[in-house]
């Protein structure tokens, strides 16, 4: 039997689910994604969760897509489902806090611009790395562009430069950033506060904040995924990938 990569727990009015494949940094997986859906569902459905705490284990927050998946075959149908992903979280009835420790790449940036609150730590990494590999910040470009002022996404879109936590805060990226120690009891602060909202009031209140969002993914969603999955497939971004791969070895 395969381990779970996602493990979900429920205390009080807080959903808990945790990203937990350190083998590969957290790597967006076919099936750390299937697993992540099937949490974020099961919090959706549950009548007496009202704030859903997105976390993860291990030294890296997310580092992006898993290239040896990448490499193996197409990448239409993996974009499509980051993009679903993407939509998912944003269209949620309950609010998702997400804790960003480590590095965060790629794919996983995705995640972030998604949440509706992050709280980073200050010294957290964040890089756009695409443009290093051939490739560009497509399916995530629908909610990462929309988070950060334009400076700020054409600087880190096109240089793939790291920024840390505070420079996210600044950026618009991220809600806020604290010092490492303190990033845990903010999380579960953030929480209480807002498990304090009716369902109804969290529920309209958060589709007025990412209708604009939701819309320009249901626009441009597969547009994005057929451009991400033309690059992966490209001559230059294969050996661009390949070069990575076997400096990681």
């Amino acid at each position: 039997m395969t381990a779970a990569l996602v493990r979900y727990e429920v205390e009080g009015a807080r959903a808990a689910i945790t990203l937990d494949s350190q083998h590969n940094r957290n790597a967006l997986s076919r099936q750390l994604v299937g697993e992540l859906f099937a949490a974020l569902e099961q919090a959706e459905a549950d009548p007496g969760v009202r704030v859903v705490a997105l976390l993860a284990a291990g030294p890296v927050f997310c580092s992006g897509a898993d290239l040896s998946e990448a490499t193996a075959d197409g990448m239409e149908e993996g974009a499509l489902r980051i993009v679903a992903l993407q939509r998912f979280i944003l269209a949620m009835s309950k609010p998702v806090v997400t804790r960003v420790h480590g590095a965060v790449r790629a794919g996983g940036i995705g995640i972030v611009a998604s949440s509706d609150v992050v709280v980073a730590s200050d010294d957290a990494t964040f890089a756009l790395t695409e443009v290093k590999l051939g490739l560009a910040a497509a399916i995530i470009s629908l909610t990462v562009h929309a988070r950060m002022s334009p400076r700020a996404a054409a600087l880190t879109t096109l240089g793939g430069q790291v920024f840390d936590g505070a420079q996210a805060a600044a950026y618009g990226l991220v809600t806020e950033a604290v010092p490492t120690l303190a990033l845990t009891p903010r999380i579960v602060e953030v929480c209480l506060e807002l498990a304090t909202g009716s369902p109804q009031g969290l529920r309209e209140s958060k589709a007025i904040l990412n209708r604009d969002l939701i819309a320009r993914i249901d626009e441009r969603g597969a547009e994005m995924a057929a451009l991400s999955a033309r690059l992966f497939a490209s001559d230059e971004a294969r050996a661009a990938m390949t070069a990575f791969l076997n400096r990681k070895k």
